[in-house]
């Protein structure tokens, strides 16, 4: 998925207990690194495409899904209930809530989707731990 400033403009603050910033950061860094593993012919990272949804949904981003007729432009869903629906404060607690009963009843293993989506939810509305993935960091370069 291409992001544009418009996207990380759109954020809704109120979905986030982490600066904006640092959201935005972990969001195209998953979108970059999915992109480029679809490139390179990977098999799906499932934990990844958790965090990519997860990102999407919070941030009320439209995306693109391919549909038999072609493709459609739609309001991102929910990576746990699947709803529809605008993310918003009380509807983030809520997904979090279905992650994390979700993760609980996964078969033990390598972590999957439910793990990326709950390990997002935890760090963007929780503020617990670390980002779900290794954020690329963006340095200033000296000049002198």
């Amino acid at each position: 998925m291409e992001l544009t400033a418009r996207d990380f403009e759109r954020i809704p603050r109120g979905n986030l207990h982490v600066p904006v910033r640092e959201f935005a950061r972990l969001w195209w860094t998953a979108e970059r690194r999915g992109d480029a593993e679809e490139a390179a012919g990977l098999p799906e990272d499932s934990f990844l495409t958790g965090v990519q949804v997860t990102c999407r949904w919070l941030a009320n981003a439209i995306v693109t899904v391919q549909r038999p007729g072609g493709s459609v432009r739609q309001w991102a869903h929910a990576p746990i209930t699947d709803t529809s629906e605008n993310a918003y404060e009380e509807l983030v607690e809520v997904e979090t809530q279905a992650a994390e009963r979700a993760v609980a009843v996964s078969a033990p293993g390598q972590p999957g989707f439910e793990d990326g989506a709950l390990a997002t939810l935890a760090w963007a509305w929780r503020r617990s731990g670390v980002p779900p993935i290794e954020v690329e960091q963006t340095s200033a370069k000296q000049t002198g």
